[in-house]
């Protein structure tokens, strides 16, 4: 491998020392050339990728925020406070909240896997006989494994077109689920802090 020499121009005291030093221009571009490899190694982004990373985003906050409330206060309503001035009559409880943000993202997301819903799934409060917090939220895990299933079938030439009787296109439903999954989500934040729990997303590093 052939080597250049480059001269180093180094302060001393009264002067300056000039000296020189091996250098070999292959070796640097082959040092160059690994990193450049790294970094295309890691594979282009899809959007299958972008969607199924959204997902990923509010499934976590969703599953962290339902494991977070107590199993005795799963069936909680804020109108079992009767706070003045305030009409949460007929809400859901905090376990249907669960339930209907698992129940919707069947009925989203089924069109694009194909899957048959959940025996016993019939609206968008959830089957009736799920009624322990850890039924509830395998059900909610469930569905989200079939978003992520959504996601991946998903490609550049598919996401404008309707599946079968539907009139949004993939790509809508896709993004829909999850827009849809974060609304509940700031429902079930407002539940927690009325229970005084403070949502796991917004604790500190320390709790």
């Amino acid at each position: 491998m052939k080597k250049a020499r480059i001269l180093l121009f180094l302060p001393v005291a009264g002067g300056v020392l000039i000296t020189s030093a091996a250098f070999c221009p292959a070796a640097t571009n082959a040092v160059a050339s690994a990193s450049g490899s790294q970094q295309s190694a890691q594979p282009a982004p899809t959007i299958a990728s972008a969607i199924d990373r959204d997902i990923s985003a509010v499934e976590k906050q969703i599953i962290d925020a339902s494991e977070a409330m107590p199993e005795d206060k799963f069936n909680f309503t804020p109108e079992a406070l009767d706070i003045p001035g305030a009409n949460y009559k007929g809400v859901r409880s905090f376990a249907v909240e669960v339930k209907h943000i698992a129940a919707s993202n069947w009925f989203i997301w089924s069109p694009l896997t194909g899957d048959k819903l959940p025996e016993g799934l019939k609206d968008g409060n959830g089957p009736t006989n799920l009624q322990t917090k850890a039924d509830i939220i395998k059900f909610l895990k469930d569905s989200f494994a079939l978003g992520h299933k959504a996601a991946a079938a998903l490609t550049a030439e598919n996401m404008l077109q309707s599946p079968a009787n539907s009139k949004s296109t993939r790509l809508h439903l896709a993004e829909f689920g999850v827009a849809h999954a974060y609304d509940h989500y700031g429902q079930m934040v407002e539940y927690l802090r009325m229970n005084g729990i403070v949502p796991p997303a917004s604790r500190s590093k320390s709790e």
